[in-house]
């Protein structure tokens, strides 16, 4: 540990203990409140935010999960509205993706600039590394090296034109990632496409795609015999890990710094590598793999919760013994799912065909209202909920809010048209006998455009329980949460264990709804 770390980390005990007697006297309620762990969506990161979350509950505190929440900006954002506490994050990546500057300096250098700059705008704090750095690995197949004799990044430049690249969404976008590769070494492949962490390892194996970021601790880089290019142009910036943590938590829980300073400096880049391949290539469990790693530390001893997988579940054996062994959490993910859907379903029912019939009785620019709510289709429903959290943060409020959104379209646009295009002849004729528009509407026309308004709802029943699986990207839970970690851990019995539950509750959800639409339309009236 260099002197640097050990001030570093007095500094973080001391501060903690100088707030614990504010903290007893004016903040009793924080000492009851969860602390929320969070992560990012890939592997190493669950594996760290768990080594939190377990080291936080050996000591005595309880701890909510919030496992995969996306990219840096969609975590980070948790961190600043404090709907999260603490996740694991990287010093380059705290540089050039949250404060924009250059991707430069030494580890130390880096380190003193994200720690002083987090705490005086925003009063979050960097805990000290952990003791490993996690840098960007660009890495291609070994008989693709070994063809073009490729060994650094500017041999890689030389030939980029001929390859496909299969790159994370957060890698294509940031400046120390494929922005910054093209400025500092022209390399602009013939095509990219963008992968999830686990996927495009595959990508590459099966040579669907040519070359992909990786990170230098991945066990899927040995898996799978890539061969990692050198940065010979020291493009990426030092990325040395470290728990990230709320101004809430700095001032509140004096007893959980304390708790994560105990990590400081312990893990190194051999540990972490192992700890990886456990995790990706072995197929271990993340609490396991977690619990392992700190009785190896010897900061906890005794077994550890089981979150993600459910207990007893296994990594061998059928997906129907898999599935069988968490049927309890898939049961209570299917609620909470469903609940997801109806809250967001009948908050749109009761908006979206009132408008639609105030829209039929103006007539006069109600297409163009129309089509201003289906505007909201065109976004895309993970950023849909990315532009939810600096309003209402990140869990259950900002989902359903961006649910009800994406549901009001098809209910608008079909009691709209279904209330027009009613019987003209029953209209008339309801007229001719004295009735007025409003026994008209109540007694003709709506039950002459039930059909087509439950066509609607129906549509958006099945549209929101889809949907609403990336509801986990921002920790609202439901079925999204097994394919989110799924998708992190390349397991795949994970993902079928969120997306067949998910398929069958859209079926269910469409069956209830077609039973409603058929004791909802008159008889007589052709369904």
């Amino acid at each position: 540990m260099t002197a640097a770390l050990i001030f570093s980390l007095a500094l973080q005990v001391v501060a903690a203990d100088s707030v614990s007697s504010q903290v007893d006297a004016a903040a009793p309620d924080a000492q009851e409140r969860a602390i929320v762990v969070a992560s990012k969506l890939f592997g190493e990161s669950f594996l760290l935010a768990e080594m939190f979350a377990q080291l936080l509950e050996s000591r005595g505190m309880a701890v909510e999960r919030r496992l995969g929440l996306g990219a840096t900006q969609m975590t980070f954002r948790g961190l600043l509205t404090g709907d999260i506490d603490v996740y694991p994050e990287y010093t380059g990546t705290g540089l050039v993706a949250i404060l924009n500057e250059d991707p430069t300096g030494t580890p130390a250098e880096v380190f003193r600039r994200v720690a002083t700059v987090f705490r005086e705008r925003w009063g979050i704090h960097w805990m000290p590394p952990l003791g490993f750095e996690n840098t960007y690995a660009i890495a291609v197949r070994r008989e693709s090296a070994e063809r073009d004799s490729l060994r650094t990044l500017s041999d890689l430049a030389r030939v980029a034109p001929n390859y496909i690249g299969g790159f994370t969404p957060d890698f294509i976008g940031r400046r120390d990632g494929l922005v910054g590769l093209q400025e500092a070494y022209g390399l602009r492949t013939k095509e990219v496409r963008s992968l999830l962490q686990a996927v495009k390892y595959r990508a590459l194996a099966g040579g669907d795609v040519d070359v992909i970021d990786g990170y230098s601790t991945d066990g899927l880089i040995n898996r799978y015999d890539l061969v990692v290019l050198t940065d010979d142009r020291n493009f990426f910036p030092p990325y040395e890990a470290a728990p990230l943590v709320s101004r809430r938590l700095w001032e509140t829980r004096p007893e959980a710094v304390r708790a994560l300073s105990e990590l400081a400096g312990i893990i190194d880049v051999e540990t972490m590598r192992g700890l990886n391949r456990r995790l990706e290539v072995d197929g271990d469990e993340v609490e396991d793999v977690a619990r392992d790693a700190l009785r190896a530390l010897g900061l906890i001893e005794g077994p550890a919760l089981r979150i993600i997988r459910g207990q007893n579940s296994s990594t061998t054996g059928s997906f129907l013994s898999y599935f069988w062994a968490r049927r309890g959490e898939t049961l209570a993910l299917t609620l909470r799912h469903l609940w997801l859907v109806m809250a967001s379903l009948t908050g749109a029912i009761l908006v979206a065909v009132p408008f639609g019939l105030l829209l039929e009785r103006a007539r006069v620019g109600a297409e163009a209202a129309i089509r201003a709510v289906g505007l909201l289709q065109t976004i895309p429903s993970i950023a849909l909920l990315a532009f939810m959290i600096p309003l209402l943060g990140i869990g259950v409020l900002p989902a359903v809010v961006a649910l009800f959104l994406y549901s009001l379209f098809p209910i608008v646009r079909n009691t709209y048209t279904g209330i027009r295009d009613a019987d003209p002849v029953a209209v008339n004729s309801a007229r001719s006998l004295g009735m007025t528009e409003g026994q008209i509407l109540r007694y003709v026309r709506l039950p002459l455009a039930a059909p087509v308004i439950m066509a609607g709802i129906r549509t958006a029943g099945v549209i929101t329980v889809g949907t609403a699986t990336l509801a986990a990207f921002i920790g609202a839970g439901g079925l999204g949460d097994p394919i989110v970690a799924g998708l992190a851990l390349a397991d795949t019995r994970m993902i079928l264990a969120g997306a067949i539950p998910a398929a069958l509750l859209a079926l269910c959800v469409d069956a209830v709804l077609s039973l409603i639409e058929w004791a909802v339309t008159p008889r007589g009236v052709t369904v």
